[in-house]
Order: structure tokens, then C-alpha cells, then sequence
């Protein structure tokens, strides 16, 4: 075992790493390019394998890099978790909160949590960060979010020690605006005529609701496709045609009318994924109080 790890050469390794310039890194670690490089060579030499191409537009990690930024990058997010642990108190006077989810979930599964948490603990800096299943499971693994809620399936292979748990099911509908024609609509078979907008094909959601439509034979539909929930709301309430998206994100909208259809529509399970093993006190707290009181950390 060596004893004698030089951890500034893997300091200076990810940084530049991180910024792809000897002289960005410097600036980052208030040090010199000549001093940087010659810290990359050195360890090159240490490991005997050559960790970046050097080219006019900057310094490129090769393939055995990469495998290296993957440990280093894990290292230095567990140190962060370290001083997050050492830093926050047990009555939360500091401290922070980082949550990964879709912006759709959040809005009506979240929000009001987080402002009734933030008024008890206003000391604790809380961040929210949206994107992709894999882009959010991406930040988990490498601890830049302390947990992340988002919807079934989660079709990622996670590593060792993460955990997911249903915390609810929520279920989907049709909406239209409140004065148009089509609010007294309730089979999904009315459908085949009407401009639809609907999330766009790929999606889970999406996938579910096109068995729907396949089952009842309705495949030649008049469909508008669009990214995020909140702009087929938009859309409908500009009443451009028939939404659909959770029903819960529009439950107090006095301008959108939810169509009671009387065929099944697809349920969307929301999940926490969490690794108990990186958890600061913040969101420890945040989880036990809001989302799942009998986890156990």
C-alpha cells in the first residue's frame, strides 16, 4: 500500500480536467500553468500511463484519463460530502439542500414542502436542480444533488449502495380549456378528430398513453408534440386543442377542465432515490420530515 499519495497532483489532474486548459486550471488553483503541467507530467510518470493529449485548443483526456477522472471526481465529491458533514449542525443553523427532479414533479409534489422547510430552517441554502432521469442520477452518483425524486421506471443501472423507494402514484388526464367546445367529451374514442397535445413520443408517459391509443385502434391522431408539461398547459389554455399531462398540475387551474374519460388512463409512479451513505444532515432531515418519515438513516 503506498503510503505517500501526493493528493495536489490530483488536485491539479482535475482541474484541469475540468477546465481543459493548463491555464484555467492554474487560475483555479491560484498556481502557475509551468507549475500545472509539470504536476500532470509528474504524475503521468507516478501512474505510467499518459493522461492527456496536448493540442493547440487545449489539453484533451485520453482514454486511461477519463478512467482516472472517474475515481478522482468520486474522491472529491466524497471529501465535499465530508466537510458538509463537519459543517452543518445538528439544529441546521447552516447548511445546504440540493434536490434533483423534473420540473413538472416539483411543482406540485415539492414546492410547498420546500417553502414550508425553508421557513423553519432559513439558514440552510436550498438548490433545485431539473433535468433528464440520467442527467439527475448522473449528479446522485457523483453527490452534486443529495437525492433525487422523479418518476417511473427508472431504467438506470445505479451503483452499489442507492436505493429507490415509491413514495407516491399519481395519475394522468386530458384537459382542456375551461370555455372550449370539447369540455363535455369522456370516452378517449371522442378523440380521433380532436387537435391533441401531447408529450412527445419516447417519453414514458408517452409510451403508456400510445398503448392506450393502439388498444382502441386510434392510430392516425392530429397530434401536437411538445418538450414539458408546462407548455402543453400553456397551450391549452390558449386553447390550441386537448392536453395531457398530470392531473395533479392542474388541479387548482381554474382555466384548464379536466375531461372525465371513463377508459383507464396510465397511473405514473413518482420514486426517491437516495444513497443513505452520502447524506448530510440537511436532507436527512428534508427526507424524514416531508417525503418518507419511516426511512432510517
Amino acid at each position: 500500500m503506498n503510503n505517500n499519495i501526493n493528493l495536489n497532483l490530483y488536485k491539479d489532474f482535475y482541474a484541469v480536467s475540468i477546465y481543459g486548459s493548463l491555464a484555467k486550471a492554474a487560475e483555479y488553483t491560484y498556481t502557475s500553468a509551468p507549475a500545472i503541467s509539470k504536476s500532470i507530467k509528474k504524475l503521468e510518470s507516478v501512474l505510467n500511463r499518459k493522461l492527456f493529449y496536448r493540442k493547440p485548443s487545449g489539453m484533451e483526456l485520453t482514454p486511461h484519463g477519463k478512467e482516472l477522472l472517474y475515481y478522482v471526481e468520486k474522491s472529491f465529491n466524497n471529501l465535499l460530502i465530508a466537510e458538509r458533514n463537519m459543517l452543518e449542525t445538528d439544529n441546521l443553523e447552516r447548511g445546504k439542500l440540493v434536490i434533483g427532479m423534473p420540473s413538472n414533479i416539483g411543482s406540485f409534489f415539492l414546492f410547498d414542502k420546500i417553502i414550508d422547510f425553508h421557513n423553519k430552517y432559513p439558514s440552510i441554502e436550498i438548490t433545485i436542480i431539473t433535468g433528464t432521469t440520467t442527467k439527475l442520477i448522473e449528479l446522485l452518483e457523483t453527490h452534486q444533488v443529495d437525492f433525487v425524486i422523479d418518476s417511473a421506471p427508472i431504467n438506470i443501472e445505479l451503483d452499489e449502495g442507492f436505493k429507490i423507494k415509491e413514495l407516491a402514484e399519481v395519475n394522468c388526464a386530458f384537459i382542456t380549456n375551461k370555455d372550449s367546445k370539447d369540455i363535455n367529451i369522456n370516452s378517449i374514442k371522442d378523440l380521433k378528430d380532436k387537435q391533441l397535445i401531447l408529450p412527445i413520443k419516447g417519453t414514458a408517459n408517452r409510451k403508456d398513453l400510445d398503448e392506450i391509443f393502439n388498444k382502441y385502434k386510434l392510430n392516425k391522431l392530429n397530434a401536437l408534440n411538445l418538450h414539458t408539461s408546462e407548455m402543453i398547459i400553456s397551450a391549452v389554455k390558449k386553447n390550441l386543442g386537448i392536453g395531457y399531462v398530470i392531473e395533479n398540475l392542474v388541479t387548482n387551474d381554474n382555466n384548464i377542465k379536466v375531461l372525465k374519460i371513463k377508459e383507464k388512463l396510465p397511473t405514473i409512479k413518482i420514486m426517491l432515490i437516495y444513497n443513505e451513505k452520502y447524506l448530510p444532515k440537511a436532507p436527512r432531515k428534508f427526507i424524514n420530515t416531508y417525503i418518507d418519515k419511516d426511512i432510517n438513516f
